[in-house]
Formats: C-alpha cells, sequence, structure tokens
C-alpha cells in the first residue's frame, strides 16, 4: 500500500458500513487492513474500535457544533468528524496532525469541497471542549450504549449495570490458553518470561493466563508450534464445564472458529469430537485451528435445529452448545454490537436457542452431560433460557455451578477477568 494511504478517511468508510449498513466490523476490518504496514494496522482499528465504542458520545457533540447533519452522499463525512473528534478526545496523536490528517481525508472522499467545514467543525470542538465535555459527561450519552440495552441491563441486573457498561466501555485484557499437551501453564509461563512478557493465571481455569501487556502472537514462544492460543478466560471455562474424557463421542456444536474444538481436544485428545456450525465461510477459521495445532475432528456444516441432517442417530457422551445468542457479554471486544444489535432480537435469539436445546438433547447418551454456554448477560437467554427447557424435560438434571441453588452460573464482564458469559451444566437422567 502506498504511503499516500489516507487512514482517517478508510476508517471513516469503514465506519459508515458498520453504523449505516449494519455489517460486522470482524468482516470489514480485514478487508481494511490488507495491504497495510502493522503500524497503520493498528491504528485504523485503534480509530474503528474506539468511535464504535464512544459513538453516543461523539454523536452528542457533533450535534452541538453543527446545525445540521450532514446526509445523503455526504454521510461519510459525519463519520470523517467523528473520526476526528476521537482523536482529539481520546490519542495521543499531536492535534495538528489529527487535524490534517483527518480535513485531507475529505479529498480522498472526493469531497474536497467540504475540507473548510470539516476544519472549522473540529477547531471549534477545541475551542469548545472543557464545556461541551463537562456538559456531555452529565448526560445519558456518557453511558456510551443504545437506551434499549441500558434499559434491558438496568431491569435485569439494577445492582451491577453500572459494573458491566463501565467494563464494556475499557480495552480488555489479553488471554492465553496454553496447550496442556506441550507444557504445564508454569512451564510456559517460565518461557513467556524469558521472553520478557508476564503474565498471571486465572484462579478457576487451569489453563488460563492474563498478558500484562497486549502483545503480537509472534512474540508469544511456540504459537505457530500450537503450544498456545488467545482466547477469553469466560471461553476457555466451557470445557472446564464440560470435562471431556478420552475415548468419548463428544459434540461442539455452533463451533465456529474453533477454539473450543481445540480445547475439548487438548483436554481429551483420545476424545471423538464433531464440530458442527451453519456458517461455512466460519468453519474455515475451523480447519485452520485444527491445522496449528495439529489436531483432528470431525467437521460438518449443519443447522443445530436439525441434528439428523448430519449426524443421523448419533448419541453422544457430552456436547457443548455454545448457542448462538446476542453477544452482550463480549461487547468491550466487539463494541460494534452495541450498534448492530437490536431489542427485537433478544426475543428472537432466544426463540432459536429453544429449538436447538429441544432438537440436540435427544442426540445426549443417559447419563450424559451438556453444557450450553453463551457469551450474554441477558437472562432470557441464560438462566431463563434453562429454566424453560428444564420444565419440558423431565430427564435432564440440573447441576449447580456455584455455591447458590441459581440456575448456571452468570459471570460478567471485568477488567481483570474473563468477558461476560453463561454456563448451564445438565445431565440426562
Amino acid at each position: 500500500m502506498k504511503k499516500t494511504v489516507n487512514l482517517r478517511s478508510l476508517a471513516a468508510q469503514t465506519l459508515e458500513r458498520v453504523v449505516e449498513q449494519g455489517q460486522s466490523l470482524s468482516n470489514l476490518l480485514p478487508v481494511a487492513q490488507k495491504n497495510l504496514s502493522d503500524k497503520d494496522s493498528a491504528l485504523l482499528q485503534e480509530l474503528c474500535f474506539g468511535v464504535l465504542r464512544t459513538l453516543p458520545l461523539l454523536e452528542a457533540a457533533i450535534k452541538q457544533l453543527m446545525s445540521r447533519p450532514l446526509t445523503g452522499k455526504q454521510r461519510s463525512l459525519h463519520f470523517l468528524i467523528m473520526v476526528g473528534l476521537y482523536q482529539l478526545l481520546y490519542t495521543r496523536i499531536p492535534a495538528h496532525a489529527a487535524l490534517a490528517e483527518t480535513v485531507e481525508g475529505a479529498t480522498v472522499l472526493k469531497r474536497p469541497q467540504m475540507k473548510g467545514l470539516i476544519n472549522g467543525v473540529l477547531r471549534e470542538f477545541q475551542r469548545q471542549q472543557p464545556d461541551l465535555m463537562t456538559q456531555l459527561e452529565q448526560s445519558p450519552q456518557r453511558f456510551l450504549h443504545p437506551a434499549w440495552l441500558l434499559k434491558r441491563l438496568q431491569l435485569a441486573w439494577p445492582e451491577q449495570w453500572q459494573q458491566i457498561v463501565e467494563a464494556n466501555n475499557q480495552r480488555p485484557p489479553m488471554w492465553l490458553r496454553v496447550n496442556r499437551q506441550h507444557h504445564s501453564r508454569e512451564q510456559w509461563l517460565a518461557l513467556l518470561q524469558e521472553s520478557g512478557n508476564n503474565a498471571t493465571p486465572h484462579p478457576v481455569y487451569p489453563d488460563a493466563l492474563m498478558l500484562e501487556a497486549p502483545t503480537s502472537v509472534g512474540q508469544l514462544p511456540g504459537f505457530e508450534r500450537g503450544w498456545v492460543t488467545v482466547q477469553d478466560a469466560s471461553a476457555q471455562g466451557c470445557v472446564t464445564w464440560l470435562a471431556p474424557q478420552n475415548g468419548e463421542r463428544i459434540l461442539d456444536l455452533c463451533a465456529a472458529p474453533g477454539g473450543k474444538t481445540t480445547h475439548i481436544l487438548e483436554a481429551a485428545p483420545d476424545a471423538h469430537v464433531m464440530a458442527v456450525d451453519i456458517d461455512a465461510q466460519r468453519l474455515q477459521r475451523v480447519y485452520e485451528n485444527l491445522k496449528r495445532l495439529n489436531m483432528q475432528a470431525e467437521v460438518k456444516q449443519g443447522d443445530g435445529r436439525f441434528p439428523d441432517q448430519w449426524c443421523n442417530d448419533t448419541q453422544f457422551d457430552r456436547i457443548l452448545l455454545d448457542a448462538p445468542c446476542s453477544a452482550t457479554g463480549v461487547i468491550r471486544r466487539h463494541p460494534d454490537i452495541k450498534w448492530l444489535r437490536r431489542d427485537r432480537d433478544i426475543s428472537e435469539l432466544a426463540a432459536l436457542q429453544r429449538e436447538i436445546l429441544d432438537a440436540i438433547w435427544p442426540h445426549l447418551k443417559a447419563g450424559g452431560t451438556l453444557v450450553y454456554a453463551t457469551c450474554s448477560i441477558l437472562p432470557e437467554e441464560n438462566h431463563l433460557q434453562i429454566a424453560s427447557f428444564l420444565e419440558r424435560h423431565q430427564d435432564a438434571e440440573h447441576i449447580p455451578l456455584s455455591d447458590d441453588s441459581t440456575i448456571g452460573l452468570q459471570c460478567f464482564p471485568h477488567p481483570q477477568d474473563g468477558d461476560g458469559f453463561f454456563y448451564a451444566k445438565l445431565i440426562k437422567r
């Protein structure tokens, strides 16, 4: 890529596709980063993630600074201004450089006649910044969440919602999973420390380490050889509660991108694992992860609602159902979730989860274990879903995962711990 690439305009175009067209940043960003240097790629990611994380505050600031919104063919300039505001507020980029590059972005977006407007808005923000930010930090926009989600969190978790929101607005820690087939966690940690990095072991999940500072995978000892995998601590909890054993037939349903499939095989390398997902494109990631870790699993494309189509009458000793969900527990990793999800999605997702649970339950052997997991923090998808399932299936026994009598285990995102996650362990009588 030529050095003349304007990252601010590239960020603005990417953000417009996310917010206005509902496209996933996870899909868009790798394409936008293609052929960029590592430094430029990192800055583009920072700009996109940062704007999406702070979107309500930036929108409110623009409303104060402009009498009319930019619409139609000029809409990309609205996001270009957001990129400029984000740099001034939240990065260490010198203000003169941030302004110059952002204003020049209008030329790349084929609106050179708008450079004066963009320059004027950003400079006016600099003049008003102290008073304007004091005002905005007292407004509802300071929570940086859509109103529908805030309302749901306040109703579901009246004592914890502010803690959840605050955690969602932070950058996530980088968690690793040590491959126990190569090293113990302590052995690999020693190798990491020799490389000049350090990490903290998770108190519950035996393979999990939190890096003191995020780093590239190239800096992780033995990454290419499968010694370690990047995976959030809460995601690792799925295999802890599943407790797979060698010789068992295990189903990982909704398996892509394969992190949990490979974790099952690290814990039970002689198990027969079937990994199933409905998305053929995402299944490619399963194959890639298996290849890097030199593992084998039976990988199939299939709809969890219709298991007979892809496993006939197969019975499994254990099933991990990492169900499709709102992903409201991983907002700090994917801030676009706040703007891609809608309130109506929750009931639709809960209905889908119910269908999959009911469809796959007959494929669990008597005495077998099913772990239901989501990266959600909404009750409809979690403990209420499992309570309803238990009412419908008298042969299902709930195994508590905590000291109290609540159904399942609900984890919230935490600055020094894993993402928001829910697990429920069921045994078939």
